[in-house]
């Protein structure tokens, strides 16, 4: 059974924006099928709105249907989920969106690019309490490269 993650905001755009780059590699292996991705549509609308910058669109020439495309993919390919919006455990508020959404979405990881996620000790005590994980995208990559090299039973 695949693993199942929540990729940060962060990693979303950086992949839209990159696609050949490492959080782009994570995307790509989310759309083969090498794990199962949890999101909320709090966080839908946090990478809309930071891909609707202009100062985005600008550097990176694409326009609002790219958009809506990748938008509609990500929301159709994950497991939604609706969070209460109640946790307040992060220096950031909307850190504790995505930390909430992956508690209630039951993921094994969160992949991140955010150091204030990757180093905050009470936000990763209280994720491992709920057998979460956040780790960052170059964990992530080696971890899946590693689950595809073991073989697998009745092979």
């Amino acid at each position: 059974m695949p693993p199942n993650a929540l990729l940060d905001t962060n990693v979303w755009v950086s992949a839209f924006l990159k696609p050949s780059g490492p959080p782009g590699r994570v995307v790509a292996a989310w759309l083969r099928g090498e794990f199962a991705v949890v999101s909320s549509t709090v966080q839908l609308g946090e990478i809309a709105d930071v891909l609707r910058r202009p100062r985005l669109r600008r550097r990176f020439a694409f326009v609002s249907r790219d958009v809506d495309t990748y938008l509609r993919v990500i929301a159709a390919r994950t497991a939604l989920v609706s969070i209460p919006r109640t946790l307040k455990i992060c220096r950031d508020p909307d850190d504790n969106d995505i930390l909430e959404a992956a508690i209630h979405g039951g993921a094994q990881y969160l992949v991140t690019r955010d150091d204030d996620l990757k180093r905050d000790l009470d936000l990763i005590h209280a994720a491992g309490q709920q057998g979460l994980r956040v780790v960052s995208v170059a964990h992530f990559l080696t971890y899946l490269s590693r689950r595809q090299k073991r073989p697998r039973a009745g092979r």
